[in-house]
């Protein structure tokens, strides 16, 4: 009678979740359609995560979806590496080898990290911090061509028990998948999740993503306790006894199981109502070999490979299949989907018998598993061996043994990009190695367990491996997988190590280490921690640790001193890179010294020298240089006002970027990206670009500059509450590094304009007298044309306001004294220059319109609609203050102009501002066509657009490409005349630059070929 019962502990009948299936369902559907989906299904131990998965997921493959199931190993305490990741892979790949197959072309060696079956990875590759996000974005995509034609369902269990780079790749990938019939969803035990988890902050991070929902699951009411209850018996229960289970289970679905079988088994043990007991009762009514059995189980891991299991048990075959074959009868193991191995059926009971063990009895068992797979290493799966016998040696509390392993481990881990991994067994190691035989620990070398080994003088193949290597490599492990903190910590505990030392070397690439993590959290810039280390190896010969010492000093400088002293520094950097034969820091240091070469003035040889290191860096595989490559050459492109330039090699450094890079170098990308769209017109697509920007940004640097970029798209459309929210934000995330004039200028300028159009002058006068003189040294001139054009256009506008008076003369003249020390060697430096003198004289109440017809030319040669618009306002204001009639009539041509850029923009202060300019002087902002010069033939396409006579001639040789300049020699009128037609033709054929102007001639066919030169001859 009790045999079915015993091998039915799970109910045959799927009890409630009718609306957590339901949404899992509707998930399916919205990724059929291709929207891919992602779900995360929590809920404490026993509450039914893995039943509502398998009805799910064995639904959709009915339904003719794909599934792949992943979960998460743990071994001890510990997790391995993207092991959910590897087995989804793997199953993906038995059902669909050839779409796999093709996905994975080309990438084969980078994600044979996460399945092993797709390629050997080729040693001796150098590992950065790029590294893992590359290997992330290609797992992405990998899915999202998998899914392009076939709806596939990825299911990651346990994630409670995921390793940190697990973590973090399902966080990349659930935050950047974009296309495919992709399913992905993962379950976590809820109760496990106390405040320090670190599945937590990872759980907060995915709650703010729209794209992800996330369900809990409630314990069962009394109804379906007595459905489950009926479903395990076969029969209706006894209402006393349902009463019995559901107050004890609290609603459990696993409990209710268990109290169910025991109940029914007439379990007289006297169960108490802990855990441990309710969890061990059946274990312990095994039969003995059983429970060795499953002791053993328990101690390997979350699965035990049968072969790994048989060398450890040491039993005749014969008793251990009976042992297995009871502990499988009683629903306590279940076989792997496999059919290779075991495993618990519910994990709290695999925890209950571990802990169980005896202190002694856990050390030998994992004795006996470490001592088998080092005898048999085929024994587990290839990508897991070195994982494991790592773990094997440690709990076994041989720290001979163990110390190799686990430095093994952080190799393996290092290769698979597992950086959160590789720093952990890292600090396993250091923690073993005071109590490792000091003839062990002799027998290691660095070059066998280091990359980020410190040149020092010594041949690391034959040199032992020191405590100070270790930490080395840990500091950088932690840097490239986010843990700033605690590399920082490591790094201060080896310099106060090195106190005692003579190892300058050494030391100073500490400092070094130490400045980069002190600046990238926000603690200050740096400069202090590369004194030190420059001081370290005043007088030692030329070496690897200085050039990359004064590659950082460079670097550092340019960020917050720019001028002659970095130029020098990155020139030293450079030579001494190329002296000790630093491939990668001499490309570092050539883009730094390229940055340095235009702001000094030397633009195109500055160029072409960025240029030359980003195809360098592309073709030598430095993808790190690539990166920043891509980040720099464009800003420096729209520094000197050439952004239509920078866009295509911002749209290539994305691709880029995302194939290759962190998310912060992704999000630099898009923050130029939209700085260029911003000052080419293309408001609404630096909107997005910005919305990019924020979504993978991470870092306080480019979350403060994706925040100041808001900020100033905010101002320039009249949204100054969305202004002010953004300038606080970009100001506390800058913290320390706020005073670097890169950061420091704009937000200085954002706060001006915002001071400004609030209506507090005083305010804004405030904002720039806190900007230092050496705020506008040679080298800031990118930066502080703009603030000074800010605080010269604030006065302007608030002359007539007596409180602003008292004071101005002073300011206005420390503003020309700033103005004087800028360079003005680019047209775009040289355009700012003149518009900051009209803007003083302006202050100063003398207007006159030919220094507004300078700036407007100035603009004109330069693709800036916004920044043109608002000079032809102020020479319409200029003009209208003259009074006569030409002016009147130029002033309504440039003011009908600005006022459909304004519009078109959606830059509200500026169409406030014509507007009421217009109304104030009674003109008009519709455009008039006015009598033509000569009569028109209504049947004439130009005729309908309103254009006279002499503005289809100047169109026509807008259309061959003619500057003002020769179009006022063909026609014989003024350049500045021949500006104000184009600007009219512009307005009436509502286009924003002359490209589209000639685009709507060629489309409407109005000028055959030959009418250029017609027209020239006559």
């Amino acid at each position: 009678m009790l045999a079915p019962v015993e091998t039915r502990s799970v109910s045959p009948v799927f009890v409630g979740r009718a609306d957590e299936l339901h949404t899992l369902n509707d998930a399916l559907s919205r990724a059929a359609a291709g929207e891919p989906q992602a779900l995360l299904i929590g809920g404490e131990a026993g509450v039914g995560k893995t039943r509502l998965v398998e009805e799910f997921t064995a639904a959709a493959h009915r339904g003719g979806a794909v599934v792949a199931l992943g979960g998460c190993v743990e071994i001890g305490a510990d997790g391995l590496p993207f092991a959910p990741f590897s087995t989804a892979l793997r199953a993906l790949r038995r059902a669909l080898p050839d779409e796999l197959a093709t996905a994975a072309a080309g990438q084969e060696e980078e994600l044979a990290r996460l399945l092993p079956e797709l390629r050997e990875t080729a040693p001796g590759r150098r590992h950065d911090e790029e590294g893992m996000a590359r290997l992330f974005e290609l797992t992405a995509r990998l899915l999202e061509r998998v899914a392009a034609e076939r709806t596939v369902v990825v299911a990651l269990e346990d994630l409670h028990w995921a390793d940190a780079s697990t973590r973090h790749l399902l966080s990349y990938l659930l935050r950047t998948l974009r296309t495919g019939r992709l399913v992905v969803l993962a379950t976590y035990r809820a109760d496990d999740i106390h405040r320090r988890h670190p599945l937590r902050p990872l759980l907060a991070e995915l709650d703010r993503l729209r794209t992800v929902q996330r369900l809990e699951l409630a314990r069962f009411t009394r109804d379906e306790v007595c459905r489950q209850v009926a479903g395990i018996l076969a029969a209706e229960p006894d209402s006393v006894q349902v009463d019995d289970i559901f107050e004890r289970s609290d609603g459990n679905a696993f409990f209710v199981e268990e109290l169910a079988v025991a109940a029914h088994e007439g379990c007289c043990t006297g169960l108490t109502d802990t855990l441990r007991d309710l969890l061990l009762v059946r274990v312990e009514a095994l039969p003995e070999s059983a429970q060795k059995v499953a002791r053993i189980i328990a101690e390997g891991g979350s699965t035990v490979e049968y072969r790994l299991l048989d060398a450890v048990a040491r039993l005749a075959e014969d008793d251990l299949i009976e042992a297995l074959r009871a502990a499988v009868g009683a629903n306590i193991l279940l076989t792997t989907s496999d059919g290779d191995g075991y495993r618990f059926r519910h994990s709290l009971v695999r925890e209950a018998v571990s802990d169980d063990l005896l202190p002694g009895e856990r050390a030998r068992l994992n004795r006996r598993y470490a001592e088998a797979l080092q005898a048999d290493p085929t024994l587990v799966p290839a990508d897991e061996r070195v994982m494991r016998l790592a773990s094997y040696w440690y709990h076994a509390h041989d720290p001979a043994k163990a110390l190799p392993a686990v430095l093994d481990a952080s190799v393996e881990a290092r290769s698979r990009r597992a950086y959160s991994e590789q720093l952990r067994l890292l600090e396993r190691a250091m923690e073993l190695w005071e109590t490792v035989p000091e003839d062990i620990r002799a027998a290691l070398r660095p070059v066998d367990y280091t990359e980020a080994y410190p040149p020092c003088g010594c041949d690391p193949a034959t040199t032992p491996l020191r405590y100070l290597d270790l930490m080395a490599e840990a500091a950088v492990a932690g840097r490239y997988c986010g843990e700033r903190e605690r590399a920082l910590k490591i790094t201060k505990r080896a310099l106060r190590l090195l106190e005692d030392e003579d190892d300058p070397l050494r030391s100073a690439w500490f400092w070094v280490q130490r400045s980069r993590l002190t600046h990238s959290l926000g603690r200050g810039g740096g400069r202090e921690e590369l004194a030190r280390a420059e001081d370290l190896l005043r007088g030692l010969p030329p070496n690897e640790v200085h050039a990359e010492l004064l590659t950082h000093i460079a670097c550092w400088s340019l960020v917050h001193v720019p001028g002659p002293e970095a130029y020098g520094a990155a020139e030293r950097a450079v030579e001494y890179a190329r002296l000790v034969g630093a491939r990668e820091t001499e490309l570092d240091a050539r883009q730094v010294l390229g940055v340095l070469m235009v702001d000094a003035g030397h633009i195109e040889a500055g160029l072409a020298e960025l240029h030359e290191v980003r195809e360098q860096a592309l073709a030598e595989d430095t993808p790190s240089v690539a990166l920043n490559a891509y980040v720099n050459l464009p800003s420096e492109l729209e520094g000197i006002g050439r952004s239509r330039e920078a866009v295509p090699i911002l749209e290539e450094g994305l691709a880029f970027a995302k194939r290759h890079g962190p998310p912060d170098a992704e999000a630099w990308v898009w923050g130029n990206l939209a700085e260029s769209l911003l000052s080419l017109g293309r408001w609404d697509e630096a909107d997005r670009a910005c919305a990019a920007a924020g979504r993978v940004g991470q870092g306080v640097a480019v979350r403060g500059f994706h925040a100041t970029l808001l900020a100033e798209l905010a101002l320039a459309r009249g949204d100054l509450a969305e202004a002010d929210r953004q300038l606080v934000a970009a100001q506390g995330f800058f913290g320390s590094h706020e005073h670097a004039p890169q950061n420091h200028l704009p937000l200085a300028r954002l706060a001006i304009g915002l001071a400004a159009a609030q209506g507090r002058p005083l305010d804004a006068r405030a904002h720039l007298a806190r900007a230092h003189d050496r705020d506008f040294r040679p080298g800031t001139q990118r930066y502080a044309w703009p603030l000074l054009l800010a605080a010269a256009s604030a006065e302007g506008d608030a002359r007539a306001t007596p409180a602003a008076d008292p004071g101005r003369a002073d300011l206005l003249d420390r503003i020309r004294a700033a103005a004087r020390r800028l360079a003005t060697i680019a047209p775009v430096w040289q355009a700012h220059e003149r518009w900051v003198r009209a803007e003083l004289l302006r202050a100063e109440g003398r207007t006159d319109p030919e220094d507004w017809a300078e700036v407007v030319a100035a603009f004109e040669c330069l693709e800036r609609p916004y920044d043109l618009a608002r000079t032809r306002h102020r020479l319409a204001e200029a003009l209208l203050s003259v009074g006569g009639d030409d002016e009147r009539d130029r002033a309504a041509e440039l003011l009908r102009l600005v006022h459909a850029v304004a519009a078109h923009l959606g830059a509200r202060p500026l169409t406030e501002a014509v507007t009421l300019l217009g109304r104030r002087a009674r003109l008009s902002l519709t455009p008039a066509a006015g009598p033509p010069d000569t009569p028109a033939d209504p049947t004439d396409p130009l005729a309908t657009l309103g254009l006279t006579s002499r503005e289809r001639d100047v169109l026509r040789l807008v259309s061959a490409g003619r500057t003002n300049r020769q179009i006022a020699e063909v026609l014989f009128i003024s350049p500045k005349t021949a500006s104000v037609h184009v600007s009219n033709i512009l307005s009436k054929l509502d286009v924003s630059g002359r490209g589209e102007a000639a685009a709507v001639a060629h489309r409407l066919g109005l000028f055959p070929p030959g009418v250029e030169e017609r027209l020239i001859a006559r």
